[in-house]
């Protein structure tokens, strides 16, 4: 009897830790694929001559759609099953892969990439946020933190992976190569999920109701550090590849290089969170990680290769650590039965942000460096950081009264 008991609890564990290793699988896979296809997009551009302003709309045209996209993709994670959405949402964005490798061997660059921009980012929003809303229930009451950190690592691995993989396939090759081979990627994660094995969520929704959990003036906290985390990122990918063409006088493969940092940098910052977090308040963290951010947004616009590539690493890292803190931070306070719509809203407000950023970059284009820009944000950033200081101060004076 002892034996029987022993076997069928080590086949519990086996069966509860399949879903993890086929997740972190799907999510390696997606992410090679996801940061693949928004560097190679970038470089065709730049190289085609359409410089900073092409990038700049590119983007904007994806974060529109993410705009309109986020909350849709959450009421739907948290509505239907996250794995199955998530299955669909790979197998499109492996379709319009191949349909925009087709296409860019027939028609003009510009028009391709901006009209395959607007039906990737739609399925991309899908997939990473049923995605993302599926990692309390991966955890299975494991530690949040370990969770998100070893799903965040797996990402960025795989960002990694992309970034030194499309530097070989962009130089001298038609633009039609890596978007095939970045397609198979999706393929790959669609095929992890489909066989993963996951208990849906609910499909109750009657009585989520999410407004009342966005009014804790905490989140709403949470969510301004969000979009300007994720705005600073979005200007390292509106920016980079004319850093590296315009200031630097770089190739693909220096491109590739600098890609490659940032991934590396963001490798590294999944890991140290265990210790942040007894170190020092969630809050204190967020501002400190904004701090460093603007700092080295504006060292850029003094210093030169090798020195770039060691501060787009260290970008990486801080936005990779402030990204896992925000979602352990997010998870632990939101249900797990509206996650999907909390990170919905979230991330639209943040894109909101970005948008603006995409406007001056369009609006600006080849006639500021760079390096400027950067130098300009890390300037809003600091501000930022002040105004949400001043509001902690403000909220503590209140508690007290």
């Amino acid at each position: 009897m002892s034996n029987l008991v022993r076997i069928h609890h080590a086949t519990g564990r086996a069966d509860r830790s399949n879903p993890r290793f086929g997740f972190l699988a799907s999510t390696l896979s997606a992410a090679v694929g996801r940061n693949g296809y928004y560097i190679v997009s970038a470089w065709v551009l730049v190289e085609r001559g359409y410089g900073t302003a092409g990038v700049a709309t590119f983007l904007a045209i994806a974060s529109i759609v993410e705009f309109i996209v986020s909350p849709l993709a959450g009421l739907a994670a948290d509505r239907f099953d996250r794995r199955r959405l998530n299955v669909a949402a790979d197998l499109s964005r492996f379709v319009v892969m191949l349909a925009t490798a087709c296409a860019l061997l027939y028609m003009e660059v510009f028009l391709i990439i901006c009209l395959s921009a607007a039906l990737f980012s739609f399925c991309d929003r899908v997939a990473l946020t049923s995605s993302q809303s599926m990692i309390p229930v991966i955890a299975d009451g494991r530690d949040l933190v370990a969770s998100n950190s070893a799903v965040f690592f797996v990402m960025q691995f795989g960002n990694l992976g992309a970034a030194l993989l499309a530097g070989p396939l962009l130089n001298g090759r038609s633009p039609a190569l890596p978007f095939t081979v970045l397609a198979a990627f999706f393929l790959f994660s669609a095929g992890c999920l489909a066989l993963m094995r996951l208990e849906p969520v609910s499909r109750d929704v009657r009585i989520a109701k999410i407004s009342a959990s966005l009014i804790d003036p905490s989140l709403r906290r949470l969510i301004v550090v969000y979009a300007l985390l994720y705005t600073s990122a979005v200007l390292v990918s509106v920016m980079g590849s004319s850093f590296v063409f315009q200031e630097q006088k770089g190739t693909a493969v220096d491109f590739g290089y600098l890609e490659a940092a940032w991934s590396a940098g963001s490798l590294l910052g999944t890991v140290p969170l265990f210790r942040v977090k007894k170190a020092m308040s969630t809050h204190a963290l967020h501002l400190m990680l904004l701090g460093l951010t603007a700092l080295v947004l504006m060292a850029l616009a003094y210093l030169r290769a090798p020195w770039t590539v060691i501060l787009f690493a260290a970008l990486g890292f801080l936005y990779n650590l402030g990204r896992v803190s925000i979602e352990v931070t997010l998870q632990s306070h939101v249900s797990i039965y509206l996650l999907g719509r909390a990170k919905g809203i979230m991330h639209s407000l943040a894109v909101v942000l970005g948008l603006l950023v995409f406007g001056i970059a369009a609006a600006v284009g080849d006639r500021a460096f760079p390096s400027t820009i950067f130098f300009s944000f890390g300037v809003v950033l600091l501000i930022s950081i002040s105004c949400l200081n001043v509001g902690v101060v403000q909220t503590q004076e209140k508690g007290e009264l």
